[in-house]
């Protein structure tokens, strides 16, 4: 393949990639809105449950996905189901988080992802990590610390929430290259999602009571809410199937910049004293890795 058609691809992925970031800034304000009436735990299994509808729709109508036993067997699918209940720990966290701290400071320590990923390469995958990775990790960890203050005033354990949930989505990042190349996107996706659902339901089931929805206007933003939600994982997967992840990784970082733009237009957060210099390690840290990953491949 000549190199226009890869420049090509590379430039519709990073064009999904910034909608998956809008996606999930919309979903995010909105799961602000909500938590004024409803738990994370609610909100959670609703986005789970509604979510996977749009998903699903034009998975079915490309093709990929199809409802058949034989088309339905996946290797290994204690982990496929086991990755959905660990991002629905991740989104129960991240909602909680969303509830009560600054959209952009959500958004800053959600870019742990990075680090996590590296960590768990290592312990799962059995993966070397080379200096700079532990530079990289080194400088990161420095850049949450000065975010979360630990020991001072400014300390809250709800701000390690952002950080757990980046945990748990790196452990579904990690988890896909347990499964080969036979295994489809579509499948694994369906899988994933199942066991998010299940692990959602059965998490508000024990922790929370579901409160009645208040309005049709309500209803309509927990669809909005969990629609978009699916809409945005759905663009993430087909960028990253169409483009490397060194390619796409560095755009994520505008998610800091569009969370920390929304929070300041609709809720008038400036949270510009606790983030910084932290957010710029973070920032730094992450791109280092991307740049060794570049030149390892």
């Amino acid at each position: 393949m000549s190199g226009a058609p890869i420049q090509l691809m590379s430039f519709k992925a990073i064009g999904l990639i910034l909608l998956t970031i809008l996606c999930f800034d919309v979903m995010s304000i909105l799961v602000r809105i909500l938590s004024a009436d409803y738990s994370a735990q609610e909100l959670s299994a609703y986005r789970n449950v509604f979510g996977i509808l749009p998903s699903l729709a034009l998975l079915i109508w490309t093709g990929e996905l199809r409802f058949k036993a034989s088309a339905l067997k996946i290797a290994n699918p204690k982990l496929a189901l086991g990755r959905g209940v660990v991002v629905a720990f991740a989104q129960l966290f991240f909602y909680s988080a969303l509830s009560q701290l600054e959209l952009a400071t959500v958004a800053t320590l959600g870019q742990t992802n990075a680090f996590f990923v590296v960590i768990l390469s290592v312990l799962y995958l059995g993966e070397k990590v080379g200096i700079w990775r532990i530079i990289a990790l080194v400088i990161g960890f420095a850049g949450v610390v000065w975010i979360l203050r630990p020991g001072s005033d400014a300390f809250s354990l709800i701000a390690i929430l952002p950080v757990a949930a980046a945990g748990c989505y790196a452990f579904a990042m990690v988890s896909v290259r347990k499964f080969g190349p036979e295994t489809s996107n579509g499948l694994l996706y369906l899988y994933s999602s199942l066991g998010s659902i299940i692990g959602a339901i059965i998490l508000a089931a024990f922790t929370t009571e579901f409160s009645p929805i208040h309005s049709w206007a309500d209803a309509g933003l927990i669809l909005l809410m969990s629609t978009i939600g699916g809409i945005g994982v759905l663009l993430m997967m087909i960028a990253f199937r169409i483009a490397s992840p060194s390619v796409l990784a560095p755009f994520w970082y505008f998610g800091i910049l569009t969370a920390g733009l929304f929070g300041w237009l609709l809720f008038g957060e400036a949270p510009l004293d606790t983030l910084f210099p932290g957010v710029l390690l973070i920032v730094g840290a992450g791109v280092l890795i991307i740049w060794r990953e570049r030149k390892r491949s």
